[in-house]
């Protein structure tokens, strides 16, 4: 059996002012990590996550607060799974708000093709959704460290707005072309 490694950081830090506790938390959910109370949470150890780690202990500390870095790995594979299951939903909530934005980027498409809606500009503005649907699956991604359960689906939905957005974009430029 593979042996998982985590980081485990707990912290404290003051109550006030709130916004460093919220840049924060911001920080160290936006590197994946899962919490298991209020300020102990868990990483997948790789080089990465220590150096970002051990930089936020030392933010910790210019906040005259107190953290604990320790390495980890669970008692059996039951807790192992435990983890594992938090770590994936995790991630499929962010897939699901994900899923959710694509189903926007449909409908937007659905509505400028029912009212005959071609032109550059509305095109335009749609390229730049679709930029971001790409680059916001990226990032999940990256964050997506045991697999997830809508992955695939979250793939694949992309992949269909792609597709979608070059079928209107054919259709504009089909109505440019008439109207020359």
């Amino acid at each position: 059996m593979h042996t998982q490694y985590w980081l485990l950081l707990t912290y404290k830090v003051p109550p006030e002012p709130a916004k460093h506790r919220v840049a924060l938390w911001r920080r160290l959910k936006g590197m994946g990590a899962i919490y298991v109370q209020s300020g102990v949470c868990l990483l997948p150890k790789t080089d990465d996550h220590v150096r970002r780690l051990k930089m936020l202990e030392n933010d910790i500390s210019e906040m005259a607060g107190e953290s604990l870095l320790l390495e980890t790995v669970a008692l059996d594979r039951s807790q192992e799974d435990k983890v594992m299951v938090r770590f994936k939903a995790d991630r499929d909530e962010e897939y699901k708000e994900f899923l959710d934005k694509c189903n926007d980027f449909e409908a937007e498409i659905a509505k400028e093709t029912a009212a005959n809606h071609f032109t550059y500009a509305e095109l335009e503005e749609n390229d730049v959704d679709l930029k971001k649907l790409q680059s916001w699956l990226a990032k999940i991604r990256k964050l997506d460290f045991y697999g997830a359960t809508l992955a695939l689906e979250s793939e694949q939905r992309l992949k269909d707005c792609e597709a979608l957005l070059d079928s209107y974009a054919q259709r504009v430029f089909d109505a440019h072309d008439e109207n020359r």
